[in-house]
């Protein structure tokens, strides 16, 4: 087996109101078998106690560094707080109630390692509010190109892994929602192929109430990557937007 070798990683987390489940999320990065790890939490401007529970981890351990935005601004300008701060040449994203299982960084920075790869995602499974396993997986294609992935919106935000020193600079756009999607969508444009692995590495969180929880809600914003942010042409985020209904729906069956 490929020994793997010690580059740090920065582990990008936005917080907020998170207080619910954020320990459990920080508590699967501290079991992680590869432990060259920073952990940079944004808390944007909260109204519950995630900013004692952040500075209570924090003073735990000197690897979580903790930021406090005074505005309520969006994910995306948090992920942008901690990306700014971010020290490793590797950059993974954990949000603040999902899990990552034990040997996910080992895992993937082999996989990442191996095939000189720039950009990869993972399979995960869903858990509910409560972190009971619902008994489905979400499974990544071995690799993804920029048109296929205007079609089938796969990659699991808190199973990617980008490489900086390929990829260039990573900043997600100054948008509401949907920031994650227009970001690989930046990556994948220049060339780059996202490569996926098999295994399940994470646990992605149903929490009532957040955008992905509506089906509907999840579509306009596809919509709006499409027309706003890439600038597709009608005929063409119709063509794209046909293709993401099919693959949401085979994806949940």
């Amino acid at each position: 087996m490929a020994q793997v070798r010690e580059p740090l990683v920065s582990i990008i987390m936005p917080a907020y109101n998170a207080a619910r489940f954020i320990r459990h999320s920080i508590q699967s990065v501290l079991q992680q078998s590869f432990q060259n790890w920073e952990l940079l939490v944004t808390d944007d401007a909260s109204t519950d106690n995630t900013p004692q529970v952040l500075e209570m981890a924090a003073t735990q351990d000197p690897r979580i560094k903790v930021f406090l935005l005074k505005q309520n601004q969006g994910p995306g300008a948090a992920r942008n707080h901690s990306l700014s701060q971010a020290k490793g040449r590797y950059i993974a994203f954990l949000d603040s109630d999902d899990l990552w299982l034990p040997h996910k960084l080992e895992q993937q920075l082999r996989f990442m390692q191996n095939r000189q790869s720039a950009f990869t995602f993972a399979s995960y499974s869903l858990i509910n509010q409560q972190g009971e396993d619902l008994h489905k997986t979400i499974h990544a294609p071995a690799s993804i190109t920029y048109r296929q992935y205007l079609r089938n919106t796969i990659i699991g935000c808190l199973t990617v892994m980008i490489d900086r020193e390929k990829t260039g600079p990573v900043v997600m756009p100054d948008m509401k929602t949907s920031q994650d999607m227009a970001t690989w969508l930046d990556i994948l444009r220049n060339g780059i192929i996202g490569h996926g692995m098999p295994e399940v590495l994470a646990q992605y969180r149903i929490v009532d109430g957040s955008n992905t929880s509506s089906k509907w809600k999840s579509a306009m914003d596809v919509w709006r990557v499409y027309r706003q942010h890439e600038g597709l042409s009608l005929p063409a985020s119709c063509f794209n937007f046909a293709g993401y209904c099919f693959n949401a729906i085979k994806k949940r069956l």
